[in-house]
């Protein structure tokens, strides 16, 4: 009897374990299907972002392919076994070129590659002059007297790196020439040769900048004057859709003012306000660039930067506008004399409408590089409502009924004369610039029209 009790206890022990070890396997595999589902989410969602990023601009595929060629044929040089026994280990130098050289746009390839290699130069040089120096001092006084030289030419370097016009320009440059002279000047003390070591360098370097050159110029370059081009136009495009917005959905005759703050138009200025740092930036490549396609010698880059900060300047307006027209709205003033109010609108939208097409047609005269009309008839008529709002309504007492409105008006008076203002800087870059007339390019014109239509 006691025995029949304890085999039952101990089957009854035995199923329970099992029970727990299977449900312990399940656990397991659901634990283990659940991690593999996170992963596929993660992954899908990782994929979804690179296909966005590769949609938003296919050039960054094309940088992408274009690095990864260079750095393959500068890899040759070491698979190849007379180029290798020709530099040795100094090979190694070509391929860190080829990764600290190779950037998204031709004029900054340019700029690296030549900073890479005069710096180069003049730090090797440089660092060969301070081993004969050197080695005058005797066995123990030349580690003594290297160790003084490079303490004293790498802190000049750095501090020469906080003057602005340095380290806008010239940083680059100043860290390869603090790298090169400290590697060579430390190298000499144990290198026997130390003339060919520096020749290595430099020939290695200039093979890693011919490769980047040769492969960012001549497949699918990347222009950084190009770029500026576009992002000037572009720019102008922006502050035009503000206004057409702001005619359409505020001053217009059918305008609801409902849920202004969502409409895109609404914030379009905001592109312009931050594009200070990326137009800086391909100022200063597009000057290093060569010849190519319609930009010539010399062209006048510096004009695209003055445009730039009256282009900001007058979304700096918008802004202001955009937040008098939300504090206005919310304020929901009474209006005193809606009459005057109305005559107000009116005004506002008939600046508005003028001021955008004026925009638009300087977007287009930029963007298509022929000289703008000489009679502009849409900034004329939005010159002339601002005016006329400052002398017909500036002494009026019953303006003060409708103040809310007349602010409005008076930063919308303001926009078309900064608009003015990019008027004429647009004229000056189309004379620095010779742009082409109307006449011989209006074929190329209607062709592009049609294009964004």
């Amino acid at each position: 009897m006691e025995s029949s009790q304890m085999t039952e206890s101990n089957n009854n022990g035995v199923g329970e374990s099992n029970t727990s070890l299977l449900a312990s396997c399940w656990w397991e595999q659901l634990c283990s299907a659940m991690d593999r589902l996170n992963c596929l989410v993660v992954l899908t969602g990782f994929t979804e972002k690179m296909a966005k990023i590769a949609r938003d601009d296919k050039r960054r595929v094309a940088h992408s392919l274009k690095f990864g060629l260079a750095l393959t044929l500068v890899s040759v040089f070491y698979y190849v076994t007379p180029l290798f026994n020709g530099w040795g280990n100094s090979t190694i130098w070509a391929v860190i070129t080829v990764l600290f050289v190779m950037e998204f746009t031709v004029g900054a390839t340019l700029s690296k590659g030549i900073y890479r290699v005069l710096a180069t130069l003049a730090a090797g040089l440089l660092a060969v002059g301070a081993h004969l120096v050197a080695r005058l001092c005797g066995e123990e006084g030349e580690p003594v007297v290297l160790a003084v030289l490079v303490f004293l030419v790498a802190s000049a370097a750095t501090f020469s790196r906080f003057i602005p016009e340095v380290k806008a320009r010239h940083e680059y440059g100043v860290i390869i020439f603090i790298l090169t002279f400290a590697l060579v000047t430390v190298s000499s003390y144990r290198v026997e040769d130390l003339i060919e070591f520096a020749h290595e360098r430099l020939t290695t370097v200039a093979v890693g900048v011919a490769t980047c050159l040769l492969t960012t110029v001549f497949v699918f370059p990347i222009w950084a004057g190009e770029d500026l081009h576009e992002l000037t136009a572009g720019n102008l495009d922006k502050l035009a859709e503000f206004l057409e917005g702001m005619e359409s959905e505020y001053f217009g005759d059918h305008s609801s003012c409902e849920n202004l703050e969502a409409k895109p138009f609404f914030k379009v200025y905001k592109g312009v306000l931050s594009s200070k740092v990326r137009e800086d930036s391909l100022s200063t490549f597009a000057k290093w660039e060569p010849i190519h396609g319609k930009f010539r010698f010399r062209h006048p880059w510096n004009q695209y930067q003055k445009l730039g900060a009256l282009c900001r300047q007058c979304a700096s307006s918008m802004e202001a506008l955009a937040s008098c027209v939300i504090t206005l709205k919310k304020s929901q003033y009474p209006e005193a004399n809606p009459e005057l109010s109305l005559k107000i609108g009116a005004t506002c939208a008939a600046m508005s409408s003028h001021s955008a097409k004026a925009l638009r047609g300087l977007s287009l005269t930029v963007r298509t590089m022929t000289k703008p009309s000489p009679i502009n008839n849409d900034m004329s008529t939005a010159t002339k409502a601002a005016s006329d709002f400052r002398t017909e309504f500036s002494e009026d007492v019953a303006l003060l009924q409708v103040m809310h409105v007349a602010i409005i008006a008076s930063l919308l008076s303001d926009i078309v004369i900064q608009i003015k203002r990019i008027t004429e800087s647009t004229n000056n870059l189309a004379r620095l610039a010779s742009f082409k007339n109307p006449e011989s390019s209006r074929g190329a014109v209607v062709i592009n029209i049609e294009d964004r239509c």
